[in-house]
C-alpha cells in the first residue's frame, strides 16, 4: 500500500465504489475489505474522494513539519496556486502572515516554480527535436506512464515539477532551508518522498486548516493581484498552455484532464496515432483545482476556476532561470507483476461466474470492472472475487429461493403492499386447486383467500403464527402463518395443509364419544344389577361404579 494512503479496515463496507472509480483498478478485495495495491496505484486519490465510509485516509505529516520547525532551520512553504480556490478571498500575503504564526520562516507561491518549468517546456519545443512532449507536472500522470505505459516514457518531459523546481530554488537562495509543499494533492507526498533532498514534507489543505484551527489562527481576507503572476493559472485545465509562448513551429498544443482521458491519449500514442504534439496532462478533472482534497470537501469547478483566473496576472514572475540541466528529472519504469491467464482459464472463471456464453456477459460494471472478462482476469490475479458480480449474486439468490419455494411441502404466497399476489409456489397451487401461477399472479388475494388476516398483519405490523383455518371452498384445513417482509412492503404467507391431521383428530373425538356412550350404558346396566343384588355384593358394587366412572372420565379427557 502506498505510504501516503491508509485504510481504516473497520470502516470498509465492501461496496466496491472505490474499484468502480479507480482508473487503473489497483484495488483488491480480501476478507470483505478493500486493499490498495501499492505497485499498481497511481495515487490519483479517487478512492479517497468517493469512499462513502471515509475508509481511505491520507497520511498526516503535520507532526513531521512541526519537528522541522523545531530544528531551528528556516522552514519555507511552497504554496500551491490552487490555494485561492480553497481559501476564498485570501491572498498570498494573508497566507504568509498566518503561516508565520505557525512558526514557518516564510511562504512563497509554487507558481514561481511553475514559471521556471513552463520556460523549460518552451525551450525544449523550440530547441530540441522531439516528436511528442507530455508535461511532467502531475505526479499521478508520471506514475501512470511509469507503471502502465513504460514505452511512452521517452515522451514524458524530463523536467522537475513546479513543486520541485520551486523548492530547489528556495534551497538555493536560503541557506539550510527546509521546504514544505502545501496543496490539494495526495501524489505530491509520494513525489517528495521518492525524490529525496528537494521537498522535505507535504501537507494538504485539510491538514493546514486543522492546524490553523487548533492554534486559533484566522486567515485575513485579502487578495492583492500581482500582474506578474501568469503562472498562477497552472492548477487549471489548460493552465500550463496559457502560460506558454506556443510558438514552436509545427506543434499542436492540447490539454487533457481526468485519468481516463489521459489513458485514452496514451493508448493513441502507443499505437502511433499522435505526432508532433505538446500535451498537458492532469489526472484530476479540472487539473489541480480539482485535486482529491478539494473535491472531497466541496469542490465547485466553475467558482474555483474563476478564483484562480481572477487572481492570476498576465505576465511572468520575475525569477532567475537556472540552467536546463538543473531542471532535469529522470523517470524509470516501475514494473508491476501481475500474471495473465490464458483463454481457457478465463473461460473457466467466466463459467464459475455463471456465464457460459457471450450473451451472458452483461458487462454491467457493477463490480467495478468494465467487462466480465476484465473481472475474470482480476479474479485470476487475486484482486477480485466471484461474489463481486451482482447479476451472479442475484441469480444465485433467486435460484436458491426458487429451489426452496418450489420444493417446499408448504404453500407459499408473497403479496405486495396492495395485497396482490406476486409469487406462489406449487404446494400453494395444489392447496388452492389452481392449475398454474399465471391464473392468480397480479390478482388481489381476496380472489383466493379471506383478506381479513392479511389486512390485520398489514395494519398492525405483527405477524399471525400457526393459525388453523378451514378453507370451505377448497375443502381443506391449513395452518396459516402471515408475516410482514421487506419492512412491511410485502406480506409472506406460509400454509401447511393439516386436513389429514384434522380428520385424524375428528376420528379420535368420534371414538372417544362412542366409548363414553358405551361406558354410560355399562354403568347404567351395572347399577340396575347392583340394585337387584345389593344385599349380596355390598361394597363391591360401589367399587365397580367408581372404576367405570374413572374410565369414562379418562376417555372424555382424551
Amino acid at each position: 500500500m502506498p505510504n501516503c494512503l491508509t485504510l481504516k479496515k473497520s470502516n470498509c463496507k465492501n461496496c466496491y465504489k472505490c474499484i468502480r472509480h479507480c482508473p487503473v483498478k489497483s484495488i483488491r478485495f480480501s476478507g470483505n475489505q478493500a486493499h490498495i495495491i501499492g505497485n499498481e496505484c497511481i495515487l490519483c486519490g479517487r478512492c479517497f474522494v468517493v469512499c462513502p465510509q471515509n475508509a481511505k485516509e491520507i497520511v498526516d505529516e503535520t507532526e513531521k513539519v512541526k519537528v522541522l520547525i523545531q530544528s531551528g532551520d528556516p522552514v519555507v512553504v511552497s504554496l500551491a496556486p490552487s490555494f485561492v480556490a480553497n481559501y476564498e478571498g485570501v491572498g498570498i500575503e494573508s497566507m504568509r502572515e498566518a503561516l508565520k504564526k505557525l512558526g514557518f520562516y516564510d511562504a512563497e507561491e509554487t507558481a514561481l516554480g511553475a514559471t521556471l518549468v513552463k520556460r523549460e517546456y518552451d525551450r525544449i519545443l523550440r530547441e530540441e527535436d522531439r516528436d511528442i512532449v507530455i508535461s511532467s507536472c502531475c505526479h499521478s500522470v508520471n506514475l501512470l506512464i511509469q507503471k502502465y505505459f513504460p514505452r511512452e516514457l521517452r515522451y514524458l518531459a524530463d523536467v522537475l515539477s513546479p513543486m520541485q523546481a520551486h523548492c530547489q530554488d528556495i534551497k538555493r537562495r536560503i541557506p539550510n532551508a527546509k521546504t514544505v509543499f502545501i496543496g490539494p494533492c495526495v501524489a505530491k507526498k509520494d513525489e517528495a518522498e521518492y525524490y529525496e533532498g528537494i521537498v522535505d514534507a507535504v501537507l494538504t489543505y485539510e491538514e493546514l486548516t486543522e492546524w490553523l484551527k487548533k492554534e486559533g489562527v484566522e486567515l485575513r481576507k485579502e487578495m492583492h493581484r500581482d500582474p506578474r503572476s501568469l503562472a498562477r493559472f497552472f492548477p487549471t485545465t489548460g493552465g500550463i498552455l496559457k502560460t506558454m509562448v506556443q510558438e514552436a513551429p509545427g506543434y499542436t498544443y492540447l490539454a487533457l484532464d481526468g485519468a481516463e482521458n489521459c489513458i485514452a491519449a496514451l493508448k493513441d500514442i502507443e499505437q502511433g496515432r499522435i505526432h508532433h504534439c505538446f500535451i498537458e496532462m492532469s489526472a484530476c478533472a479540472g487539473s489541480c483545482a480539482g485535486g482529491p482534497v478539494m473535491e472531497k470537501y466541496g469542490r465547485s469547478p466553475v467558482k474555483d476556476y474563476l478564483a484562480v483566473a481572477q487572481y492570476a496576472g498576465d505576465r511572468d514572475f520575475e525569477i532567475e532561470q537556472p540552467d536546463a540541466p538543473q531542471l532535469r528529472k529522470r523517470f524509470e519504469p516501475i514494473p508491476h507483476r501481475a500474471a495473465m491467464p490464458g483463454e481457457e482459464e478465463i473461460r473457466d472463471i467466466l463459467r464459475e461466474m455463471g456465464k457460459f456464453k457471450p450473451s451472458q456477459e452483461l458487462n454491467c460494471g457493477s463490480c467495478g470492472y468494465d467487462t466480465c472478462r476484465e473481472k475474470a482476469i482480476a479474479i485470476y490475479q487475486g484482486k477480485a472475487d466471484v461474489s463481486m458480480c451482482l447479476p451472479y449474486l442475484m441469480a444465485k439468490a433467486e435460484n436458491v429461493s426458487d429451489a426452496i419455494a418450489r420444493n417446499s411441502p408448504n404453500g407459499i404466497l408473497l403479496l405486495n403492499d396492495q395485497l396482490e399476489v406476486q409469487q406462489i409456489n406449487p404446494a400453494a397451487l395444489k392447496i388452492l386447486n389452481l392449475r398454474s401461477a399465471k391464473a392468480v399472479l397480479g390478482d388481489q388475494v381476496v380472489r383466493i383467500l379471506d383478506p381479513a388476516p392479511f389486512l390485520k398483519v398489514q395494519s398492525t405490523g405483527r405477524g399471525i403464527f400457526h393459525q388453523r383455518t378451514y378453507l370451505a371452498e377448497y375443502g381443506c384445513t391449513v395452518q396459516q402463518t402471515i408475516v410482514p417482509a421487506e419492512e412491511g412492503r410485502m406480506l409472506l404467507c406460509i400454509m401447511r395443509d393439516v386436513s389429514e391431521e384434522e380428520d385424524a383428530r375428528r376420528q379420535r373425538e368420534e371414538m372417544s364419544r362412542q366409548t363414553v356412550e358405551v361406558a354410560d350404558k355399562v354403568v347404567e346396566k351395572q347399577m340396575r344389577i347392583v340394585q337387584e343384588i345389593a344385599s349380596l355384593l355390598g361394597e363391591t358394587a360401589a367399587e365397580t361404579k367408581i372404576a367405570l366412572s374413572k374410565l369414562k372420565e379418562s376417555i372424555t379427557n382424551e
